[in-house]
């Protein structure tokens, strides 16, 4: 049994934690919050930052102060974060459901979030080549696994 399902997410040390991203990379996508509904739509366009071929961030360590409103995903916030994909295991965790089989942790193997189709890769842009008034014209639908 993993450190995932006898933990909580409150219990698990600082390397557990960082260990239970599967690298989709989804909450580095911009994404457009209806003012007034509080809808969020996803866009196909990623933080400048993002190495768009592997779903890492180049300047991980230095992310919230280069870019304010990056996500950071605590214990304390990664439950109001409603907008996190039902794929995420920060949120899978948080509403006490399994990770999936494609989970690093459980297939042994990064690659399989990119194999199965949960990643960014090849689906996103970076922001450097999209002016900022046509951020909206890249909103994306994702299907859910």
């Amino acid at each position: 049994m993993g450190f995932w399902e006898e933990k909580s997410l409150e219990e698990m040390s600082g390397s557990e934690w960082e260990s239970l991203c599967d690298g989709c990379a989804r909450c580095c996508l911009l994404k457009i919050e209806e003012a007034d509904s509080e809808e969020v739509h996803y866009t196909s366009v990623v933080c400048k930052y993002m190495d768009e071929s592997t779903c890492q961030c180049n300047e991980y360590d230095n992310r919230n102060s280069l870019v304010p409103d990056c996500v950071w995903l605590t214990i304390d916030t990664v439950e109001s974060y409603k907008w996190l994909p039902k794929t995420c295991a920060y949120r899978i965790k948080a509403e006490g459901r399994s990770l999936h089989s494609w989970h690093p942790l459980l297939s042994g193997r990064s690659d399989t979030v990119h194999e199965i189709g949960i990643s960014v890769v090849g689906k996103c842009i970076s922001e450097e080549h999209v002016h900022s008034n046509d951020v909206e014209d890249n909103i994306i639908h994702w299907v859910e696994h």
